[in-house]
């Protein structure tokens, strides 16, 4: 006897999303990549690292520095400052997210959330132009305020994907907003590192300093400018629970969230798959972190090597967005995950044989790094949505944020114990194919389309 499915929130109809509409929600990603390009991956930290060194009695531009500070009266050695930020943020970061969907869920207004969430991360970002001199703990804070923003600003903006097309079309719509994130990320990164290039001087530490300064406010008068675009643009598509709800939507949330949590092993493929997606994006988001560090110390390549790499994996991951959406189209999602991990595994493996001092074989690493990035990325995101129970998108993008954010310490964690055994940054870089491995054995492993089914969806025609 054929399956039916009854038709939900999620594949219901829905009046038809327009055409500006999705390029609202595609102009969002243009938007926040701008903080995870310019401020996370490039300047933040050597930024507040150096305003911790001068808090800490060093000298501006010193090779070294052993000095300490002392946040809340805890002694924090001064180079350690940064990542102890980071994992404060990502430790944050896991219980608020799913606070953040649950409300998102819960509320007839989405888009103001989206706005408040992007607006507290943009306006910290723009303050820092306020961390001069020392002000290490000013820096600090505003760091773990835009980060989290940064987060729960996402999962917001992600909970509108399930609305905005049906099961074959959120494939594409996810890869071009994906794609657009990426140009729009490096085109602000590219200018920044050119007025960085043409203005610092090699005798003038304090005007480097400036410059990482005032290009990180930068990012946060984009971030809140091309906001204003998707909070014109987008639609309000409030969930059923929203419109029949009449209590406090803060509370409620947390009311849900807690019914979601005891509720949620009766979806356990669901759970299967964001184990997956815990364990394969680990590794990519460790070769991310790490690839400037294995860049520098193993292969010694110049600083300028690595910028130039930097920007041609951005703009290489708006096609390789595009190009793997595009082949979603012909042979599914799930297929096209699955051989983005093969690939991710050949370009470990091109890393471990690149030699050292050759700046040309690590660029055309980057770039099929580039290419397989935005892909794999993209899809894994609109495969969760077919997954995510009707009216729930925003808890579960939540918990998917989680695995995506809360979890990348694993990574690293690994590369540091195999770097410590071996004094290999090689052989540590090669311990990260046991993300790739496991996660594509996991994900292969997940029912897919039994999975969207009984999460009370329709699955697309091509999975």
């Amino acid at each position: 006897m054929a399956e039916t499915v009854t038709p939900t929130a999620n594949d219901a109809p829905h009046p038809a999303s327009t055409r500006r509409e999705r390029s609202g929600w595609y102009i969002y990603d243009w938007a926040n990549s701008a903080f995870q390009t310019t401020v996370i991956t490039v300047f933040l930290g050597p930024f507040l690292t150096t305003v911790a060194e001068l808090a800490a009695g060093c000298e501006l531009g010193a090779d070294t520095c052993d000095g300490s500070v002392y946040p809340l009266g805890v002694k924090v050695a001064a180079g350690s400052y940064y990542p102890y930020l980071i994992s404060l943020s990502v430790f944050l970061t896991v219980f608020v997210l799913p606070v953040i969907g649950a409300i998102a869920d819960r509320s007839a207004h989405k888009k103001r959330l989206l706005g408040g969430a992007a607006f507290t991360g943009a306006g910290a970002t723009i303050a820092m132009a306020f961390v001069t001199g020392d002000r290490y703990l000013l820096g600090g804070a505003l760091f773990l305020i835009a980060n989290i923003s940064f987060g729960a600003a996402i999962v917001v903006y992600n909970s509108f994907l399930p609305q905005l097309g049906g099961p074959d079309e959120r494939d594409g719509i996810s890869s071009r907003g994906w794609a657009l994130g990426y140009l729009g990320g490096g085109l602000l990164l590219a200018l920044n590192l050119v007025a960085v290039t043409l203005l610092s001087e090699d005798d003038n530490p304090q005007r480097t300093l400036d410059l990482a300064r005032w290009s990180i406010v930068s990012a946060g008068v984009w971030w809140a400018a091309f906001t204003l675009v998707p909070l014109r643009w987008l639609r309000e598509r409030p969930s059923a629970a929203a419109l029949t709800g009449g209590g406090n939507v803060l509370t409620d949330g947390f009311r849900q969230l807690g019914r979601t949590l005891r509720e949620i092993k009766a979806y356990p493929l669901t759970l299967f798959f964001l184990l997956a997606f815990l364990v394969y994006n680990d590794g990519i988001q460790t070769v991310i972190t790490l690839a400037s560090q294995y860049g520098t110390e193993e292969l010694r390549l110049e600083q300028s090597t690595l910028i130039v790499t930097i920007l041609l994996v951005q703009f290489l991951a708006f096609g390789g967005a595009l190009s793997l959406g595009a082949l979603a189209r012909r042979i599914g999602a799930w297929k096209t995950v699955l051989l983005s991990l093969v690939l991710w595994t050949g370009v470990i493996l091109g890393a471990f044989r690149l030699p050292a001092e050759a700046p040309v074989p690590f660029m055309i690493l980057g770039a099929a790094i580039g290419l397989v990035l935005g892909g794999s990325q993209a899809l894994s995101r609109s495969l969760f949505s077919q997954l995510i129970p009707a009216g729930k998108e925003g808890e579960y993008y939540g918990f998917y944020e989680i695995s995506d954010k809360g979890t990348s310490w694993l990574g690293p964690l690994a590369f540091g114990l195999v770097f410590q055994l071996t004094a290999s940054y090689r052989v540590g870089l090669v311990s990260l194919l046991i993300f790739f491995v496991v996660g594509f054995l996991l994900l292969a492993a997940v029912p897919i389309r039994r999975a969207i089914v009984a999460a009370g969806n329709t699955p697309p025609q091509v999975l």
